[in-house]
């Protein structure tokens, strides 16, 4: 696979290489030249295959002609040992549930097979790496646990300080290790503001910094494996399915589209947001329009400048009119969100956490408002005991956490608060690290 910046400036790189630097030199996103396509009677094939082997089979296409193969096929198969079910709710709606990993979110997928082939890597280079990664929520945890350990690696998890769960900031701010929690006062933006500022400061070449967000292509081309296995679940006769993704930085959505184009028959995405709808509003207006992000109960959407949208337009050409007849785009209410989780419940008794309720919330509204009887499935980003306040508050009691995080409330905090949101504060800090 050879890769190219959105920028448009830099020279074609190998996945390798794309992973390991992860931003490009010119300040752009690393995106795939050609995205080798399946079949229809591939995808066929992979019917009732379990997870792990869909994910062997679909990135050993896109980027497995880069490692020893037996090697690489270990390496995704370690990453990919949970489940995704695809769970249906009736009418047409089913729930792609992305929360069975370590850290009960959707970024487990992307976090763990980052963390394995970066090792691997650097093991071959005895090289080393700081690996900044900014966060709104979900993130930060699932890097922090999946690097966690792993030799040669440094990770650095920023996260605006008072506007992460406490279970969200418990999940990467207590392992200690090779794992820096670092809070700044403000937003995601700021933080993620940080880390590009960071990327492209030669002073700071010696740290070898590299990304484990969405930005770097190691993170996102995983994703695009459990869309595959949940078209093979949620359309058992082939045809067509409807994606409805809850959207922040973009990322998921972006790992959609690539596996459309790699061959998966969506026939549409739908793009759901809270308050936060750079993306809808730029879907209705053709005017990309960034600006600070409001806090919600969906948090770790709460993004106001989602960096994926660059690779967003760029998989459909720059055109405003070819993104809009891909995706339609529903912006949710706090209310909306919480009127989701509590009918989903009594209809199906089944908890949504918020995020995946403005996944849910959109879902509907498309059936509803474009008449599809295209099946839907809507992605359960996180399990909703990571929010449990908030399902207390509509529901009247808080989903049980699974046996291993029952006791985070009692590990202690290990982050450090920045002075401010400044770079020269982030940069003194990153310098001073062991």
């Amino acid at each position: 696979m050879r890769l190219t910046s959105t920028s448009g400036s830099s020279t074609p790189v190998t996945f390798r290489h794309a992973l390991l630097e992860g931003l490009a030199p010119d300040g752009g996103l690393y995106l795939p030249d050609e995205i080798p396509a399946f079949s229809s009677s591939e995808i066929a094939a992979l019917r009732g295959a379990p997870l792990a082997e869909i994910a062997v089979a679909v990135l050993g296409r896109l980027v497995g002609d880069e490692f020893d193969r037996a090697q690489f096929d270990a390496l995704v198969r370690d990453a990919f040992d949970f489940p995704a079910p695809t769970v249906g709710l009736g009418d047409g709606l089913s729930e792609l549930e992305l929360f069975h990993g370590p850290t009960l979110a959707f970024k487990d997928f992307g976090a763990r097979f980052l963390a394995r082939v970066f090792g691997y890597l650097l093991e071959q280079r005895r090289g080393h790496a700081t690996i900044l990664v900014a966060t709104s929520g979900d993130t930060g945890s699932a890097v922090a646990q999946g690097f966690f350990g792993v030799p040669r690696i440094r990770v650095v998890v920023l996260y605006p300080s008072g506007k992460v769960s406490p279970f969200q900031e418990a999940q990467m701010a207590t392992l200690g290790g090779n794992v820096s929690a670092l809070r700044v006062p403000g937003t995601f933006d700021d933080c993620q503001r940080l880390v590009k500022q960071a990327f492209v400061d030669l002073g700071l070449r010696p740290l070898n910094l590299s990304s484990a967000n969405s930005i770097n292509i190691g993170r996102l081309l995983p994703q695009a494996v459990y869309y595959f296995d949940s078209y093979l679940g949620a359309a058992p006769a082939g045809g067509e399915v409807v994606f409805a993704v809850p959207s922040g930085n973009i990322g998921n959505l972006t790992a959609g589209v690539l596996a459309q184009r790699a061959g998966l028959p969506v026939r549409r995405f739908v793009s759901a947001t809270n308050a936060n709808d750079v993306l809808p509003e730029y879907l209705l207006t053709g005017i990309y329009r960034a600006r600070p992000a409001v806090a919600t109960l969906s948090n770790a959407m709460d993004v106001g400048d989602p960096s994926n949208f660059a690779r967003l337009a760029a998989l459909h050409g720059g055109s405003w009119e070819r993104l809009r007849a891909n995706v339609s785009g529903y912006r949710n209410t706090e209310e909306e969100t919480r009127a989701t989780i509590r009918q989903t419940y009594e209809a199906h008794r089944y908890v949504l956490d918020p995020h995946s309720a403005v996944g849910v919330a959109a879902a509907r509204r498309y059936r509803q408002e474009e008449a599809d009887a295209t099946p839907v499935v809507s992605l359960a980003t996180a399990h909703p005991a990571k929010f449990g306040a908030a399902i207390r508050q509509e529901l009247g009691f808080e989903p049980e956490l699974p046996a291993r995080y029952r006791d985070w409330a009692s590990r202690p905090v290990l982050a450090e608060t920045l002075a401010d949101a400044g770079y020269d504060a982030f940069r003194r800090w990153l310098l001073a690290l062991d």
